[in-house]
């Protein structure tokens, strides 16, 4: 994983599907769930009025486009692609999750801040609570099958803490206590390396 990866953001020839989500998410990022309305979506993204209703039609609808949209925009955060080979041993490891976990902090962190909105959406919404755990099914099945490799004797539940230690990091400095305190990448690293030291132990060739 390249430390120059470019911060993913809307793209340049982005569908007009995914301009509605791109600014749904900058709403919720920016005025919270009570913002998103389909109006304040079509003035955000300077299209003419009743697009967005055009692309979906109900509320749901549109909660449902911004999290494949946020699915989406997270694998480029996270760089899924570019995890190493578990064979480059934990340092590697260490690096590319160390990596995109400050990205997730500094250069997307609105987009962070949209995912804990969707999140808390969410909990009151079945529906949306399958398409929200679907899409962040990819991330947890791909770290399962690297720390395996790795040689985690229970990956699930390594997978878990691991999951809980990140998530806990960005929510505390990106709308917790420690909003004004974001860790550089060294330290968000060294918490890494200390976590996974203990559950894997080193892991192979480390």
């Amino acid at each position: 994983m390249s430390a120059h990866t470019a911060s993913p953001g809307p793209s340049a020839g982005a569908s007009r599907a995914d301009l509605v989500a791109d600014a749904a998410l900058a709403l919720l990022a920016e005025r919270g769930m009570r913002g998103l309305t389909h109006r304040a979506v079509d003035e955000a993204a300077a299209l003419p009025q009743g697009s967005t209703s055009n692309v979906a039609r109900t509320r749901q609808a549109l909660l449902e486009l911004a999290v494949r949209r946020l699915a989406d925009r997270e694998a480029r955060v996270l760089a899924l692609h570019e995890m190493p080979d578990p064979r480059a041993g934990l340092d590697a490891l260490v690096d590319a999750l160390a990596l995109a976990t400050h990205r997730a902090l500094t250069r997307n962190r609105a987009l962070t801040l949209a995912r804990y909105e969707l999140a808390l959406e969410a909990t009151r919404r079945p529906e949306l609570r399958a398409h929200f755990d679907t899409a962040g099914a990819r991330f947890r099945e791909q770290l399962g099958a690297l720390v395996t490799a790795m040689g985690s004797a229970e990956p699930a539940r390594h997978v878990l803490s691991l999951v809980a230690w990140a998530d806990g990091l960005m929510f505390s400095c990106v709308a917790g206590t420690f909003h004004a305190e974001v860790p550089s990448l060294q330290a968000v690293r060294s918490g890494l390396r200390e976590l996974l030291d203990g559950m894997l132990g080193g892991g192979p060739d480390s």
